[in-house]
């Protein structure tokens, strides 16, 4: 598939981007840092064939349990735009159990239930990730094929303790000594962390499955 332009698939870690089949993608991990992103997307964008938001995304629904899939048919916040609905609709039956809808994104980790909560009413949206307005205004910018797809990681009702919210490095690292500084600063986190650390795993396993059931492409071809 040499000749054929790449998907760009915009993620938030490297980790989230080991998930994915490869081929026909070019894949750019966001790591908390929004305008190294849109430049890259934007020297990238002129040469692909649609830009997909894809990985972890923390539930706004208090019906989300994790693991389980959204996919996106808006995306509001920062940039409100309608996903490709060819795209939406190749997603979703590749993932039957997935919801579909609207996406909340401005750039934070919302770490609060009670923030969570709030913001999916005010939105009508499921989830919130960092990365999916920052992928929308690129592919607006570029009149691309755009399409959100996101497994929860973490519940409405749960929140995130302080050292999850600077773990990432640009470039979708993981910030090891943000994080033990943190803990050093606020010991009282642990358990929750432990408990956050392992609901990820348990949603990596769901994000590696489903990356396997939606397969080439991440649907792209079957618009």
């Amino acid at each position: 598939m040499g000749d054929v332009n790449p998907v760009l698939v915009v993620t938030g870690l490297k980790r989230e981007a080991a998930a994915l089949p490869g081929g026909g993608i070019a894949v750019l991990a966001g790591g908390g840092a929004p305008e190294r992103l849109a430049a890259e997307l934007a020297g990238l964008a002129p040469r692909a064939a649609g830009i997909v938001s894809f990985g972890m995304a923390g539930a706004l629904d208090p019906a989300l349990k994790l693991g389980q899939w959204v996919v996106g048919d808006r995306l509001t916040g920062a940039c409100d735009c309608a996903c490709d609905p060819l795209w939406t609709a190749a997603l979703a039956r590749s993932l039957p159990g997935a919801r579909i809808g609207a996406v909340y994104g401005d750039g934070r980790m919302i770490a609060d239930p009670a923030g969570k909560q709030a913001l999916g009413a005010r939105h009508g949206a499921l989830i919130a990730d960092m990365e999916s307005h920052v992928a929308a205004a690129a592919a607006v910018c570029a009149g691309l094929p755009f399409a959100v797809l996101r497994c929860v990681s973490d519940e409405a009702g749960a929140g995130l303790p302080p050292a999850i919210t600077v773990a990432m490095r640009p470039g979708g690292g993981l910030a090891l000594g943000a994080v033990l500084g943190s803990i050093l600063a606020h010991p009282g986190q642990i358990p929750a962390l432990i408990a956050s650390v392992r609901g990820f795993s348990r949603a990596y396993r769901a994000l590696k499955a489903g990356a396997r059931a939606v397969g080439p492409r991440l649907a792209f071809d079957r618009r």
